[in-house]
């Protein structure tokens, strides 16, 4: 069942998003090589509790990390760790949410460590890009395959891949609600969208294969053929005066 929001809904997601733009802004000034990925988290961990919030992600279906660290060709739901160092040239996407009186905010970006090569960079580059371009097919009256039929066509222009065995989600009380939101698919297909549904648009992109594999972790998701990801998403509401991207400061 889809859940359409009331207003009163949508100001927690308000807040919820907020605390997670901001722990965004916290978390790139410590991003240098040398930096644990466990670092990180526990950073995160702490702002997101200061803001009298909850980390969604600590403990849900037993992940064992407040924030998901993805380096490289980890393409989501890397767990964070002591032993995972920072170096230049790597790139890491940090997958954040944040539950504040019962309503999540979900959110992704992908950062440089130091120096990256400018193919690298247009990687990063292109996935953000891609989440706007699926943006502008969020409005009453669409259907979800818009969005994934824009977020697609953009990537694949481009010359990289749109991981298929992920894909994005409704969000509100529940961190992952219906309908699903897949970054690639035809138009004028799937749920059509109408104002008050609130859904985290989320492009997973692969330089090479959009072909993954899971690791014995049972958590993180790499590229099969060992190329660098990249990964972009917000929480957006739907309204009849355009969509609201509800993680952004």
């Amino acid at each position: 069942m889809i859940r359409v929001k009331s207003e009163h809904e949508i100001e927690k997601m308000r807040t919820a998003g907020r605390i997670v733009a901001e722990t965004f802004e916290v978390l790139k000034e410590a991003i240098q090589p040398g930096v644990t990925t466990k670092e990180l988290n526990d950073l995160a961990d702490r702002f997101i509790k200061k803001n009298k919030a909850t980390c969604s992600f600590y403990h849900y279906s037993g992940y064992p990390g407040s924030i998901c660290t993805s380096v490289n060709d980890q393409v989501v739901h890397g767990i964070p760790s002591r032993k995972t160092v920072l170096k230049d040239g790597d790139i890491i996407s940090l997958d954040i949410g944040a539950c504040y009186e019962g309503y999540h905010g979900d959110a992704a970006r992908t950062y440089a460590v130091g120096k990256i090569s400018d193919e690298t960079q247009k990687l990063i580059d292109v996935t953000r890009q891609s989440f706007f371009q699926g943006l502008i097919e969020a409005v009453p009256g669409n259907r979800i395959g818009d969005i994934a039929h824009a977020v697609q066509s953009y990537v694949e222009f481009n010359g990289f891949s749109v991981v298929r065995a992920l894909v994005g989600h409704g969000v509100g009380a529940d961190l992952h609600e219906s309908p699903e939101v897949p970054n690639f698919g035809n138009p004028g297909r799937g749920v059509r969208l109408v104002s008050g549904m609130t859904i985290a648009i989320e492009p997973m992109v692969n330089m090479g294969t959009y072909h993954v594999n899971t690791l014995s972790d049972g958590w993180t998701v790499i590229t099969a053929d060992g190329k660098l990801s990249a990964h972009y998403e917000n929480t957006v509401v739907v309204t009849g005066n355009g969509p609201e991207i509800l993680t952004k400061c």
